[in-house]
């Protein structure tokens, strides 16, 4: 009722007449017809009845009282039905350079951003010099870890974190099973990687969240950070990774070593280390 008081009858394409309306916004027998259904079954849907409700009838009064995506999901949530993806209102595109900023903050340590399909948005200082990401290898996070020499010699435990990282993909493609670019991303890895392709038959799941990581630094030496993948709900076609040294460890030292202006003037290194 409160989307609909909204919606002006001029914004609705109605013709505007004579008479007083009492209330403002659209009727619920115009939202009705608007929407190609009955007057007393939308009338049933306002009131929370026991219906049976399909998600096309969901979407034609959500296009109606011109619902934004987060409000049409909402509506699928009371419907009792399974709601759709959210997807990126127009207001939210320009959130990149807040999150640039966020990853820059999180300097010395790495992070990184990644869309949808694992391909890398952005990156900080800290993971080019961290884990080898830059501009030359192949800019999916999924394939670098299957084909990227420099992060596949640095980390330690890369078998056994091999797994776990195919389920967390294979997870988030699970929502999304038609999607051509989750398609093209396995078809791609596994023409490059036959250790993906062995794994990604054994068809695990296991949802995006925390891995350990220990990794071998040509000039620091050993590294124990925990990556966290982290969501912003207005952006849900994106993922921040960050990287959090364990305590204990030494690890945020030698990356506050690494990544300060001494440690950039005397390491004149190449990056395959």
């Amino acid at each position: 009722m409160s989307r609909r008081a909204k919606v002006s009858p001029t914004e609705a394409g109605l013709p505007v007449g004579g008479g007083r309306r009492r209330t403002p916004g659209l009727r619920r027998e115009e939202v009705a017809v608007l929407a190609g259904v009955g007057v007393s079954w939308y009338q049933w849907l306002e009131q929370g009845r026991d219906i049976t409700v399909s998600p096309q009838v969901l979407d034609s009064v959500s296009r109606v009282l011109k619902l934004t995506s987060a409000e049409r999901r909402h509506l699928y949530v009371l419907a009792g039905l399974n709601p759709p993806a959210l997807a990126v209102a127009p207001g939210d595109q320009d959130m990149c350079n807040g999150l640039k900023r966020l990853i820059d903050a999180w300097m010395p340590f790495p992070a990184h951003i990644m869309d949808a399909y694992w391909n890398t948005v952005m990156y900080n200082d800290s993971a080019a010099l961290v884990l080898g990401m830059r501009p030359e290898i192949v800019q999916n996070c999924l394939i670098a870890f299957f084909t990227d020499p420099v992060y596949k010699s640095r980390s330690r435990h890369w078998q056994e974190n091999a797994g776990p990282v195919v389920a967390q993909f294979r997870a988030a493609y699970s929502e999304f099973p038609d999607d051509d670019g989750f398609r093209a991303v396995v078809e791609e890895a596994r023409e490059l990687s036959p250790e993906f392709a062995e794994l990604w038959d054994r068809r695990d799941i296991r949802p995006g969240g925390q891995l350990r990581k220990e990794l071998e630094h040509p000039v620091v030496g050993t590294l124990h950070v925990e990556s966290t993948q982290l969501r912003v709900p207005a952006r849900p076609d994106l993922a921040i990774v960050l990287h959090t040294p364990l305590p204990g460890t030494g690890t945020a030292e030698k990356l506050e070593w690494l990544t300060s202006p001494e440690a950039r003037r005397g390491s004149m290194y190449p990056i395959a280390g």
